[in-house]
Order: C-alpha cells, then structure tokens, then sequence
C-alpha cells in the first residue's frame, strides 16, 4: 500500500537538479488490467508516450527533486480519462493532488507541441487516394477528403463580463472544429472558438478554409451539414431534395458524414474529462483548449496503437453542435455546379 507524502512545494516535485526523481509509482508494480481501468489505457501505450514526452518531461531546473516523466503520463491519462484529480489516486501515486494538477499541465502542453505530428491532412498521393477509397466504400460518395463538424465542451465562465464563451443554451462553452478520416483518425482540429460563435462562423475564420481554399481543394472536397455553405470544397446535403438523384446523394452524404458524429462519441467516451459528466473543465479558455486537443492528440495515436473504441456506449453531455440553425444555401454558383456536377455523374 503506498503511503501518501506531504508536499509543501509542487514545483520541488516536478523537476530537479540533477534529475533525482520521485518513483513512488512504477508500472512494473502493477497488472496491465490496473492500468486500463485507472489510466484508461494499456502499458504498451503508456511506454510509447513515455518513450515520446519523455525528454520534454524532464527538462532540469534548479529544484531538488522531480516526479518521472512515467509518473507525470499516468497522472494526466488518469485526469483526462476520468475528468477529476482524486486523492486516491495522487495518494497511490505518491504525489498531492496540487501535484497532479502541475503533472496534466506539463503532459497538456508537451501533447499540445506535437499535435502537427499526429493530425494533419496527408500529402502524399497514394494516400490521399487510399483515404478517397476509403469513404467511398462507406456509401459511395465519391472524393471525399474527410468530414466535418463542430461540437461544444463546456468551459467554467472566464469572467463576468466576457459574454463570447456563451452559447445559444446559455453555458459557457469552447465550439471546437474537427475534420476525420473514415476511421475516426482527426485530420485538422481546432480547439479554440469561443462557444457563441455560429458553426459557419467559426468555419469562415478558422485555418482549415484557408488551407483548402488555397491547397486541397482541387483534389477533392469535405462533408459538412447544412449549417455550413456550400463551397467548392465542401459539399453540404440539399435542402429539399425532389429528384431520385438528389435523394441519393443526401443519403450517401448522411450516411458518410455520420463519422464524425461517432467520432465525437468515441472522444467523450475515452475521455470522460470532456464530456461534462463530472462538470466543466476548471480553467482558462485557452488552457481548455489545449486540454481538449491534448485528448485529440491521444485520440489519434490511440488508433495508430490499433486500440478502437467505436462500439463504446454514448456516455455524458458533449454536445454536438449546439446551434438551431437554419438550412444553409450557398449563393456561390460554381460551389452549386460542382455539386449539381457530382449530382449527374455519379448519383442519376
């Protein structure tokens, strides 16, 4: 049984000179069914992120001593995947729950500095390609480079007066943009908008319109639902469909789409600290937002470690988008000659 220690600094635990660390808790002292019921996730997986942050995790200062990078890991999977710092398990770990807390921040930001390495679009054209296949094989929709869509995850209030966090129901709330492939793999995700602005809104302003308003485009397009205009790369479903075509392609479009909603399930049941069943995430917007795509970056190498978690049970309250919007035409003729284009060819 391990014996709790008093902590009268946090910060002489993190880091230390000379690299003496604090090891209360070690993985070789535990079943691998441990691991997965507290931390989430399995010990290969724990020893590749070990293996990734652990250098950044043991940056030296001038303190005396420091909490392992393995000790830092599992108290983030441990805050992330359960959404509160328990004293019990700060107390089997050997560190304070203060500690805890320092640890999620330290694994947060060194997560949130490689997220360019595990989400991005691909290059490449054979993978492009492969990724086209792929989501045609859902429901055959036809150049597909990925879904998107936008869900809401409740934040505490920043301030009194700042009224931009709060959404149409009234919470406070970061509206974060994701864009995944068929398998659930994020491709682009931004964390960082303000709950009161409009799903569209946040489209028009983010980084991802620019890059396939410049770049990807002329390979393919997106999948977005009616509350985003159409574009040229990024086909929404008609708003009254009439002919047997038109119906066609709103359900090969539905059916397609439908991945990012499990997608956004299977986010909120890995990690249950964005879900809201255990309150909204206690910090700032933008220290919010880096936990949440902390958690996408994990989402994504978790499915490179081939652990999938599509069946899971829907659990908690992330939101999908919170807004009750009005059906989205574009006015953009080309936008609506490249879908009436895609209408003809591949669905009359």
């Amino acid at each position: 049984m391990a014996v709790p220690i008093a902590v009268l600094d946090c910060d002489l635990l993190l880091y230390g000179r000379g690299h003496r660390t604090l090891d209360r808790f070690k993985l070789e002292d535990v079943t691998d069914e441990y691991l997965v019921s507290t931390y989430g996730f399995p010990r290969q997986f724990i020893c590749y992120l070990v293996d990734l942050l652990g250098a950044t995790l043991s940056r030296p200062t001038q303190r005396s001593r420091a909490i392992s990078p393995e000790t830092q890991i599992l108290a983030a999977l441990g805050f992330y995947t359960s959404g509160s710092f328990q004293t019990r398990m700060g107390d089997a770990m050997g560190i304070s729950q203060a500690s805890m807390s320092r640890c999620v921040a330290n694994v947060t930001e060194a997560l949130v500095e490689r997220a360019s390495q595990f989400i991005h679009f691909p290059k490449d054209e054979a993978t492009v390609q492969a990724l086209k296949d792929d989501f045609y094989a859902l429901a055959g929709m036809p150049g597909v480079l990925g879904v998107v869509d936008c869900t809401h995850v409740a934040i505490k209030a920043p301030n009194a007066e700042d009224l931009s966090y709060v959404n149409r129901k009234g919470l406070h709330s970061l509206n974060c943009l994701m864009v995944c492939d068929s398998r659930g793999v994020l491709l682009s995700a931004e964390t960082h908008w303000p709950g009161s602005l409009p799903d569209c809104t946040v489209l028009e302003q983010a980084a991802l319109t620019s890059q396939f308003a410049t770049e990807l485009h002329k390979d393919g397009w997106l999948l977005g639902d009616s509350s985003f205009l159409l574009r040229t790369w990024l086909m929404t479903p008609l708003h009254i469909p009439e002919t047997p075509a038109e119906y066609r392609y709103n359900m090969a479009h539905s059916a397609t789409h439908n991945v990012i909603e499990r997608t956004f399930r299977t986010i909120r049941s890995r990690f249950r600290c964005l879900d809201g069943s255990k309150g909204t995430l206690q910090y700032s917007p933008e220290k919010s937002s880096h936990i949440i795509l902390a958690c996408c970056v994990l989402h994504n190498i978790s499915l490179q470690h081939g652990l999938d978690v599509w069946s899971a049970p829907a659990t908690g309250h992330m939101e999908q988008s919170e807004e009750e919007y009005e059906q989205m035409e574009s006015v953009d003729s080309e936008a609506c000659r490249v879908r009436q284009e895609l209408l003809l060819t591949h669905f009359s």
